[in-house]
């Protein structure tokens, strides 16, 4: 179950980090966090559990990507930017923590991690749950850029320019980077015996 966090958590993060006077430097009141938190919640922890393919660090990751937002001096944004803005910063917090030196976690489902995906429903639920797992363990073959580049693409469905602006890279090589990314999935796909891959 994808844990909620609110302000007053933020606040208390940011002084457990040695950051005092957290509440002066806030953007958005309970209300517009809350329903920001409602709309990008899920999104952002799968896309950081699919990318590093872990829960616990995802849920990490999660937490400090919010509460570095909440705390970003930006002019005023549209919910889409806001988003974009949100991922970066998430996006960033991930690769900062592989460049320190930690080793990039296997990408394998554990028990505990599998209580974070959402459910699975009818007779088919064991099959979709597989399926689930067989297709994450096939994505840790990809590197950490393919796996965002994928993701933010065909499940986010963000743009070229929102992807280019996410991930730090500029807006023309996304798509020959995306074309690889796609060929590459796909090939594994194929040596798992998983089908064609994506089209």
């Amino acid at each position: 179950m994808l844990k909620e966090f609110t302000l007053s958590e933020a606040q208390q993060f940011g002084r457990a980090i040695g950051i005092g006077a957290v509440d002066a430097a806030f953007q958005m009141d309970e209300q517009s966090f809350r329903t920001f938190y409602d709309r990008t919640a899920r999104p952002l922890w799968s896309y950081l559990y699919r990318t590093c393919g872990n829960a616990a660090l995802a849920d990490d990751l999660m937490q400090e990507s919010y509460f570095r937002f909440i705390r970003a001096r930006f002019p005023e944004m549209n919910q889409d930017y806001m988003k974009n803005y949100l991922f970066r910063i998430a996006t960033n917090l991930m690769r900062d923590h592989w460049r320190h030196g930690k080793v990039e976690p296997s990408g394998l489902t554990t028990p505990e991690e599998a209580e974070h995906l959402p459910a699975a429903a009818g007779e088919h639920g064991e099959q979709t749950f597989q399926l689930r797992s067989d297709v994450m363990n096939v994505m840790q073959g990809l590197k950490p850029r393919e796996r965002e580049l994928l993701w933010l693409a065909y499940v986010e469905g963000s743009s070229h320019r929102e992807i280019a602006e996410t991930i730090g890279l500029k807006e023309q090589s996304i798509r020959s980077l995306l074309f690889r990314a796609r060929n590459k999935l796909a090939t594994l796909m194929r040596r798992r015996g998983l089908g064609a891959g994506p089209a």
